[in-house]
């Protein structure tokens, strides 16, 4: 039997502060070589792209994958958690809002070991669905004051802004500009699909941590050279999967301003394994791809509550 989870479900037993949990507890495992995973594979196709995610987690027995297929008119998510045991298939679960959310989630643990612990004020480009997730788990680990935001559609900025400050209990302001937004703050989101840097290095304020977690494909960048150029310290989740996926980083590299291979993991720092923030006015930053420990994680944790309160169905697969 296969237990059967939809985004209702999911909804229903997961939060942020779950996912914030088993977010960090997925990049500390790989760290400590209790889970492993695999860069991300595509299909491109003129119809839509297939996306695969594999991961596999002796910590919680399961291995699996995340897969999704994205077209202009729709998109699918599905997680799929195979018994390290008994090789069974268990569980499939529907995973689009869980993806946005565990996509914050691990911008706000970056952020709880590498931004300043008084850190209160948030800098955010981007107003879209993955936003909503950035913009919930960093003030889920800081004590934020204000949000100031800016993307280029003005209505649907607004609107964005209005729903998180009743969400958040906070100021979520609508930024004149991106230069507006980013001065002066304190930890920086970007999360957008830009082809082109949507930040300027200059704009930074020393002591800044910055998330960027929209180039997961060489053809973004959001960030420019001069942002590279002041980090201090550059992490990611997985250097296989920033070599392959991430934009923001190729001009620097094809520079020879940084390696591939000497970039830092941020599952050691979690790990304690390597150095996180080391004085106030570092510059650090984090490069949020999403590689597929993460949603194994996210979906066993799923599958634990909804089986305890009597979520989900059983499909008559694999008798």
């Amino acid at each position: 039997m296969i237990h059967y989870l939809t985004e209702k479900d999911v909804q229903q037993v997961l939060n942020m502060d779950i996912l914030l949990q088993t977010t960090e507890q997925s990049l500390k495992d790989r760290a400590l070589h209790q889970a492993i995973d695999i860069p991300r594979q595509r299909i491109y196709t003129p119809e839509g792209t297939q996306h695969v995610l594999q991961a596999s987690s002796k910590a919680i027995g399961y291995t699996g994958f995340k897969f999704y297929y994205t077209r202009p008119t729709g998109k699918s998510f599905y997680v799929n958690l195979i018994s390290i045991e008994t090789g069974k298939l268990v569980a499939m679960v529907e995973a689009i809002w869980m993806s946005m959310v565990r996509t914050g989630a691990a911008s706000g643990a970056a952020t709880k070991y590498l931004a300043n612990d008084d850190a209160s004020i948030v800098g955010q480009i981007g107003s879209g669905f993955q936003s909503i997730g950035q913009l919930e788990a960093v003030c889920a680990v800081r004590k934020i004051k204000e949000a100031r935001v800016f993307s280029r559609t003005r209505d649907k900025l607004e609107a964005y802004c209005k729903k998180m400050t009743e969400k958040l209990g906070l100021p979520v302001m609508p930024a004149a500009s991106a230069e507006a937004a980013v001065r002066g703050a304190h930890i920086l989101n970007v999360i957008t699909k830009s082809a082109k840097p949507t930040i300027n290095g200059e704009w930074l304020t020393p002591g800044v941590h910055i998330n960027a977690a929209g180039s997961n494909a060489l053809s973004r960048a959001e960030i420019d050279d001069a942002t590279v150029k002041r980090c201090n310290l550059i992490t990611v989740d997985s250097r296989g999967t920033a070599q392959k996926e991430c934009g923001d980083l190729v001009s620097s590299a094809e520079k020879g301003v940084i390696q591939w291979e000497y970039l830092t993991e941020i599952g050691d720092v979690f790990a304690g394994k390597a150095k996180g923030r080391t004085s106030r006015d570092q510059i650090t930053l984090y490069e949020s791809h999403g590689i597929g420990i993460q949603d194994l994680y996210g979906a066993a944790k799923a599958l634990e509550l909804a089986k305890a309160r009597g979520l989900g169905v059983e499909l008559p697969v694999g008798l």
